[in-house]
């Protein structure tokens, strides 16, 4: 199967969803292409007797209105074909060849996990993983649970919790007392994310809300059943029946990278004042280009659907400057502090696919080489857990990935042979 759009949207959250009503808005004809089966993202995950919020009910319902646009759900990109050409493989119509005059990139980001002691037992996730595994049916009602980590995905991660009926123990937070306290106060120039965060927290009723802590240690017998909690220079216990534990997010740049896309110092996108990357005909919106929050993402892209479509921008750049602000607040409040940067004792598992140690993997001078000495990063993941962590503990940079990026059916790959589109 092949087929020509002139532009075609990879991601079909906020970034990408805005990004694909503003080109069809101006006449073009789009493919919205996403991995999971209902569109949303991370941020507007679907579920069982999970409603869609209401910006992205707004969203979907002005893509059905219009004629030129294709939505591809549980698609996934496997190999950049040619100069302007994707191998996708999709649940309902196998291996599809897509050609396209511009491509934008609206991948969003995946949670960062940092390894420590026990983090492979049952019932240890990351924070927004809880989120999606009860947004996708889990029960957790009566269970206790401790969400670790840092950052305001902790606080979705708490409202979640608590609506399916979970008793939250703890909210432990790595960034210090006082640059909490500063984002809060910078918040009453954000009055709508200051509500949000009293909607999602409850003000933090009936639980602990512990900052400058993190999570040395999980124990259990066969399941996660007590945390151990530095706070400060002591430690303290709490029993729980789960850990959700992320330290932020990374960008999704792996596309990116094999098309051959500047990425910055912090692992995003490199766009310029109209979401172009270096590549010429690939634009990039949404947290794949910096984590910024779902408004910075929904009006990036927006301006990268008017620009790749050749319509004219407007308001856009003001709000996105705005949001940029906001975001770089978020960063600079929560920054990874010394505690959550030093690497975990060198027996505590780094690779979870592959059982390679952080010890294991320390005797390396890089990437490269500890992957072809010790396996790390060649499992089932490739890298994106691991490799995000040994980042942030050696400086190591990961390699590009190389086609194809997830497993894929034979009959997938035959597509790419049999139909090659045009190169340029």
């Amino acid at each position: 199967m092949k087929q020509h759009f002139d532009i075609v949207v990879v991601g079909a959250g906020p970034a990408g969803l805005n990004a694909a009503c503003a080109a069809a808005r101006a006449g073009a004809s789009v493919a919205v292409l996403d991995d999971n089966p209902r569109a949303g993202g991370q941020i507007w995950r679907q579920g069982p007797g999970i409603l869609p919020p209401t910006p992205l009910r707004t969203l979907l319902d002005a893509l059905r209105m219009q004629r030129g646009v294709t939505l591809l759900p549980s698609t996934r990109v496997i190999a950049p074909l040619g100069s302007r050409g994707l191998l996708l493989e999709s649940a309902e119509h196998g291996g599809v060849c897509v050609t396209y005059e511009r491509l934008i990139l609206a991948t969003g980001a995946r949670e960062r996990l940092l390894p420590f002691t026990g983090w492979t037992l049952p019932g240890v996730t990351g924070a927004g993983a809880l989120q999606a595994l009860i947004k996708g049916g889990m029960p957790v009602r009566g269970e206790r649970i401790v969400i670790a980590g840092s950052g305001p995905l902790l606080l979705a991660a708490l409202a979640t919790a608590r609506a399916a009926g979970a008793r939250v123990v703890a909210v432990v937070e790595q960034a210090s007392a006082a640059k909490v306290g500063r984002f809060g106060a910078s918040l009453l120039a954000e009055p709508a994310k200051l509500w949000q965060g009293v909607r999602l927290t409850r003000g933090f009723a009936g639980l602990r809300y512990w900052t400058g802590s993190v999570v040395r240690e999980a124990q259990g017998n066969g399941r996660v059943e007590r945390v151990t909690v530095r706070r400060g220079a002591r430690d303290e216990m709490l029993d729980c029946e789960r850990l959700a534990c992320g330290y932020g997010l990374v960008p999704n740049v792996a596309l990116a990278q094999a098309l051959g896309c500047e990425i910055g110092a912090v692992g995003e996108i490199v766009v310029d004042s109209e979401q172009r990357t270096s590549v010429d005909g690939v634009l990039a919106a949404g947290e794949c280009t910096g984590i910024g929050g779902a408004e910075l993402a929904q009006v990036e892209g927006e301006i990268a659907g008017l620009v790749a479509s050749g319509a004219p921008l407007r308001a856009q750049c003001a709000q996105r400057a705005r949001w940029r602000r906001f975001g770089q607040r978020v960063e600079s409040a929560f920054a990874l502090q010394g505690a959550t940067r030093t690497p975990p004792p060198d027996a505590t598992l780094l690779c979870r696919c592959e059982d390679v140690s952080i010890g294991e993997v320390r005797a390396y001078p890089n990437w490269r080489e500890a992957k072809l000495h010790t396996r790390c990063g060649m499992g089932a993941c490739q890298g994106k857990i691991c490799g995000a962590a040994a980042s942030l503990y050696f400086g190591w940079q990961a390699a590009a990935p190389r086609p194809p990026f997830t497993p894929a059916q034979i009959g997938t790959l035959m597509t790419a042979s049999a139909e090659p589109p045009p190169s340029e």
